[in-house]
């Protein structure tokens, strides 16, 4: 018979359970907690803190640690083999299971991971799940403009290798310390100073090579990574739209179906 329970999806007692869950004031909860443990991590960084407030901070760590398994087990309990299919859940089990491995020996660079519960926000705050999901939905574009990127790198450290090895080795003599090279140019980053003048000093028209893969790397090409990111995003927000116009159309459907039913009730009595 608790079997039976058990395997049907709908149980009364399961429901309550993803009604509890679901109510704002324990979601609200849950993300206050979140925020709360990741300033605790944040404060344990404190040598001073910690030797006047360390078995405090360690205490309330443990406690909103065991308010996330048990958040996480009500779950599973609720759904069932269900809350793996969804993969913000398998995240969130993840990032609270990686606190439950004993952080000692070569594992002791988990306990740096345990920050990672911050991340849990994004799947407490539907804004941020968003815009998670749209930079997820873009990946297929991304590669594409990564590879472009690849490209223009490529023939970019050919060429400057060929122009520029004999006088500058250092920076150009071979295709790994060129390709190097121009990722610090493409980032701005000192490359007038450190590069680019004295190169000029020696070559008067090396600012064109520089000036054209700073426009074409820099400015065009990550350009286009926004651009595809954005794109994702409106996609996702125009399809929620699309949805929300259907479910209210499907909802307009349905009312009008239990008007005209009830005028046949009517009409049927009088008779």
């Amino acid at each position: 018979m608790t079997t039976a329970i058990e395997s049907h999806p709908s149980s009364p007692w399961k429901l309550r359970i993803e009604a509890f869950m679901a109510q704002t004031w324990v979601q609200n909860g849950l993300v206050v907690l979140i925020v709360l443990n990741a300033a605790i991590l944040g404060l344990e960084t404190s040598q001073g803190l910690m030797a006047e407030w360390g078995e405090f901070l360690h205490w309330m760590d443990h406690l909103i640690l065991w308010v996330f398994i048990a958040e996480i087990v009500v779950l599973i309990a609720a759904r069932g083999l269900g809350y793996f299919k969804d993969p913000w859940c398998v995240f969130d089990f993840i990032v609270v299971g990686i606190a439950l491995i004993p952080a000692s020996g070569s594992l002791s660079v988990l306990r740096a991971l345990r920050v990672l519960r911050v991340l849990r926000l994004i799947n407490k705050v539907e804004s941020m799940r968003k815009v998670v999901g749209g930079l997820l939905g873009s990946l297929p574009g991304l590669g594409s403009v990564f590879g472009l990127i690849m490209i223009i790198f490529y023939v970019a450290s050919v060429i400057a290798t060929n122009l520029f090895r004999h006088d500058f080795p250092a920076l150009f003599g071979d295709m790994g310390s060129s390709a190097y090279t121009l990722f610090q140019v493409m980032t701005l980053e000192g490359w007038s100073q450190d590069i680019a003048r004295p190169i000029i000093e020696v070559f008067p028209y090396a600012w064109v090579f520089f000036i054209l893969f700073i426009l074409i790397a820099t400015f065009i090409v990550f350009n286009l990574f926004i651009a595809v990111i954005v794109d994702s995003i409106t996609a996702d927000k125009e399809k929620d739209a699309r949805e929300e116009v259907h479910f209210s159309d499907i909802e307009q459907a349905i009312h009008a179906m239990r008007e005209e039913i009830a005028d046949l009730k009517r009409m049927l009595e009088k008779r």
